[in-house]
């Protein structure tokens, strides 16, 4: 069954299921989230389906016009598209007919979830995770630092040797070291929906980034 949206992560929160198993939850809020545009093989080389959510005071012009062109009011504030293959599209009066669950949503159309997914479904999660910014090697890779003893009282989170002697004379690529942390597309796969609404989803286990960050829900 094919499903996809966008949604905008709510809040991390946990639950106690009918056989009494604590289990991690989180809300994901779909709430304005419009179906754009589509890309198809035939007229574009790919196919693809671009969704629009959440809304900002103002947007440039040329999104305005795309957003009119497609009878859309809202000035939105977050454009994607969600490569999708086996994507079914029909033309009905000129618009663009998406095959979406057990149901149809044309371009246009703010998405409905209780007809693209059910309780029971599996989805994959894709959002980009917090950015930490620089950090060493202690928080980025685990490593237990240095000896606080014998003189070593100013090394405790120092990386210790990076290289070889002469040979070969360098440090290889890849070395774990101090650097940027964090900021990276992470796709969290085969999470079970464990309630759906018009408007939003609630997920069994945690999903990547921060509070009120946008992320793409992909059915397995």
């Amino acid at each position: 069954m094919l499903g996809f949206t966008l949604a905008k992560k709510i809040r991390q929160s946990q639950t106690i299921t009918t056989s009494g198993e604590r289990i991690p939850i989180t809300f994901l809020d779909a709430t304005g989230c419009f179906v754009v545009g589509v890309k198809t093989i035939k007229k574009d080389g790919y196919s693809a389906v671009k969704l629009g959510i959440d809304n900002k005071k103002s947007v440039s012009k040329t999104v305005i016009g795309e957003l009119k062109k497609v009878g859309i009011t809202n000035k939105i504030r977050v454009l994607k598209e969600m490569r999708i293959n086996d994507l079914e599209v029909t033309q009905e009066n000129d618009k663009s007919i998406i095959k979406m669950g057990e149901g149809n949503v044309s371009v246009g159309q703010e998405i409905d979830l209780t007809i693209i997914f059910k309780v029971g479904d599996r989805v994959n999660i894709t959002g980009k995770s917090k950015g930490k910014g620089f950090q060493g090697v202690v928080k980025r890779h685990g490593f237990r630092g240095g000896s606080k003893t014998h003189g070593q009282s100013d090394r405790e989170r120092a990386p210790g040797s990076i290289g070889q002697a002469t040979t070969p004379g360098r440090v290889f690529k890849g070395k774990r070291m101090a650097g940027r942390m964090g900021n990276e597309r992470i796709c969290t796969r085969n999470l079970e929906i464990i309630e759906v609404y018009v408007n939003k989803l609630v997920v069994k286990g945690l999903v990547p980034g921060a509070i009120s960050g946008i992320v793409e829900v992909k059915s397995v």
